[in-house]
């Protein structure tokens, strides 16, 4: 009787989700997927970082979001230490803003986590193969024209105030920490909603996710 020997995995992927029980079924499905295997799991950015430059592997898949450093800023350091990488983002934003940061930071692949288990697989070996991979929706999204920044809708100080009154500043803590009078502060939020076409503080929290101001 003859013993068949296994053929090892040939695609070495680190995965990364702040998310235990999320991680561990990602990465039951990424072990399914034929040729690959998952060689290192971090949960967040910085543990990302320090996984890829020890074991090198052929292809990371990140979160967005994630405590700490997320995952756009560490695949930013990725690509800046290893420009070769694969990167294939894992994510539940669907927004065109988010998804061109991605890209702009290094991301040659994008797949949301809602996506049918098969889409998964495709990706994987279509980015080994081509070197990016896109699902049609998320194509479409970066084809739309891009929406404008926030740096140019705002002025830098009304980002500023912005970034303070969605974490629950009041406007006498702005005035304080940013060195003006409240009255000042309470014309600056009156113009930046004006501007912004919002009416209250929920509006202006989802605008400044959206446009990458602060965390979800």
């Amino acid at each position: 009787m003859t013993s068949r020997s296994s053929t090892p995995p040939t695609i070495r992927i680190v995965l990364a989700e702040d998310q235990a029980m999320v991680r561990s079924a990602i990465r039951a499905l990424v072990e399914t997927v034929g040729g690959a295997e998952v060689v290192g799991e971090a949960k967040d950015g910085r543990e990302l970082i320090e996984l890829v430059d020890r074991l090198a592997p052929d292809l990371v898949m990140t979160d967005v979001s994630m405590p700490g450093m997320d995952g756009i800023t560490a695949i930013t350091e990725i690509k800046a230490r290893h420009p070769g990488m694969h990167v294939l983002m894992l994510s539940m934003h669907n927004t065109a803003d988010v998804i061109r940061r991605a890209v702009a930071c290094g991301a040659s692949g994008y797949v949301m986590k809602d996506a049918p288990a098969f889409e998964l697989e495709h990706a994987v070996h279509t980015m080994m193969r081509n070197g990016s991979y896109f699902s049609p929706s998320i194509t479409a999204l970066l084809l739309q024209p891009a929406e404008p920044s926030a740096d140019q809708e705002l002025t830098p100080r009304q980002v500023e105030i912005v970034k303070l009154m969605v974490r629950g500043r009041s406007a006498a803590e702005v005035a304080g920490e940013l060195g003006l009078s409240p009255k000042t502060v309470a014309v600056h939020r009156t113009r930046i909603m004006e501007r912004l076409g919002l009416r209250d503080m929920a509006s202006l929290t989802l605008y400044a996710v959206r446009k990458g101001l602060v965390k979800p």
